[in-house]
């Protein structure tokens, strides 16, 4: 049981994979139930995104993040980019109310982003649209954590099912093979 995220991601023209889809839960979870859960619901209610079609599938990768290794960081500089995912939760001094947000480790790193940008970032995810002070700043409680992740394209996918079901999965009743279907 542990805290997930799943990340679709979408690959056209061997170009860099893009974000299509990442809701998660950082309440544990039994792993089986939650991935079917937080699968199914990053692709189809992540409101940044429309729903992901069937048609998209030969072109995804989708991404199991297993959070582990919680800490709470002395400060809002105390973690490493690229290593932890980071909560952040503060007290909006405009609205006096609780605001939080979270990134996966790969995300500032991902950005290019400081440990600044990357903090300024969650503050502005968690709808805080204040000024940001450095006072503001060092008055944030940061919970850093990592993640172990999984990865597979739906090609691989395909081939597993194949390998163990006898035959490769089904689109709209069409057969997927190499990614496409035949015919198209």
């Amino acid at each position: 049981m542990g805290p997930l995220f799943v990340t679709w991601k979408k690959v056209t023209n061997g170009s860099e994979p893009r974000l299509r889809g990442c809701i998660g839960t950082l309440e544990a979870r039994q792993i089986v139930t939650g991935f079917k859960e937080y699968a199914l619901t990053s692709a189809l209610r992540d409101r940044r995104f429309p729903p992901i079609q069937s048609k998209e599938l030969p072109y995804l990768e989708c991404t199991v993040s297993i959070l582990t290794e919680y800490e709470t960081a002395l400060n809002h500089l105390d973690w490493e980019v690229g290593k932890h995912g980071l909560i952040i939760e503060f007290t909006d001094p405009d609205y006096n109310m609780r605001r939080s947000a979270t990134y996966l480790p790969e995300v500032a790193a991902h950005e290019g982003w400081t440990h600044l940008e990357t903090i300024d970032s969650l503050m502005r995810k968690s709808g805080y649209n204040g000024t940001i002070t450095d006072s503001l700043r060092k008055k944030i409680r940061v919970t850093r954590y990592q993640s172990t992740l999984y990865t597979m394209h739906y090609g691989e996918y395909a081939a597993y099912i194949k390998k163990n079901r006898g035959a490769a999965p089904e689109i709209n009743g069409a057969p997927i093979v190499n990614g496409f279907k035949p015919g198209h």
